[in-house]
């Protein structure tokens, strides 16, 4: 039991569920501060989400895929993938309430699951792509 808890922490997608759930916690916590002190709803969730997505990037390229990728490469790519996953929940959301009749929890937690999957997977293979696989390696 004692050699679980290092591997755990040591996998990759175990430190990338970690990251975007304590961005997510982040975001929550931090557009409701805002708001609660005046900042109207737009400009406390933007302020939120923009020091949330810099946090959970510097935490993914740091902690889950090891820095050892060019910040000049990984992180306009991260940016378009962030992007793009927000468009894709969108999506997802509006076509399980509109076309499936799925509850708005039922909704939340298909889009957050298909959501994490590609945002996993496309960062492992092209935001933080693995050494040899067109990662010119660690430049600073």
């Amino acid at each position: 039991m004692s050699d679980v808890l290092p591997a755990l922490v040591r996998a990759r997608p175990f430190r990338f569920v970690v990251v975007g759930v304590g961005a997510a916690g982040l975001f929550f916590v931090l557009s409701w501060l805002l708001v609660s002190l005046g900042l109207p709803p737009f400009a406390g969730s933007a302020i939120a989400y923009a020091t949330a997505f810099v946090i959970a990037y510097r935490a993914q390229r740091g902690w889950t895929f090891g820095e050892e990728h060019d910040h000049r490469t990984a992180f306009p790519r991260y940016l378009a993938l962030q992007a793009g996953c927000a468009a894709f929940s969108g999506l997802v959301s509006q076509v399980a309430v509109t076309h499936f009749g799925l509850s708005p929890v039922a909704m939340s937690a298909l889009a957050t699951v298909a959501t994490s999957t590609i945002s996993y997977v496309v960062s492992r293979l092209w935001v933080f792509p693995a050494r040899g696989h067109g990662n010119p390696g660690k430049t600073v």
